[in-house]
């Protein structure tokens, strides 16, 4: 059996957090599958013995794809040992880092059918260089309006590492009651 690892991503982040944790369980001795969510076809529930779903916020929102997809299965969601991160900017200040004091992802988790069994808040990172002149400008306005970086010729990866691998290994221990 093994960890269906599921992401939805904008820049990317969310997919490296995804593959890092994978990293962290293979380490730990148990085979993962890191799948988009966005490509996932039909999911054979029964080859997984946990599922782990990641999602980033762009304008504090999910991709839809992501409510519907829970939508779709929770059922399935609900019976097997499950966690949740979502990835945001908001989450580079250590006092929004959990789902309690993350606005976002607490609502997402108060409105969500899936009740999955562990949660967590990642920092992203900001990739000025790579962003269209829109996205560029009004991420550029947030991080003025929230004292984060402005200068968007550089590229900063907020994200914890240590608090990943933390989240793996509290991963790892999920199973069937």
């Amino acid at each position: 059996m093994k960890t269906l690892i599921l992401f939805s991503t904008r820049d990317g982040q969310t997919r490296e957090i995804a593959s890092y944790i994978a990293s962290e369980l293979k380490e730990l001795g148990i085979e993962s599958e890191v799948v988009n969510l966005h490509r996932n076809g039909d999911i054979r529930w029964d080859n997984y013995d946990r599922v782990v779903i990641g999602a980033s916020i762009r304008y504090g929102h999910f991709h839809s794809s992501v409510d519907a997809f829970v939508k779709k299965h929770q059922q399935a969601l609900n019976v097997i040992p499950s966690a949740f991160f979502s990835v945001n900017l908001v989450a580079r200040k250590p006092e929004k880092r959990t789902p309690q004091t993350n606005s976002y992802t607490r609502k997402f988790l108060l409105n969500s059918p899936w009740k999955p069994n562990h949660c967590a808040v990642f920092a992203g990172a900001l990739r000025y260089p790579r962003y269209g002149w829109l996205d560029r400008t009004m991420i550029r306005l947030i991080m003025k309006m929230t004292g984060g970086e402005t200068d968007t010729r550089k590229e900063v990866v907020y994200t914890d590492w240590p608090q990943v691998a933390r989240f793996a290994h509290e991963i790892a221990h999920l199973s069937i009651k």
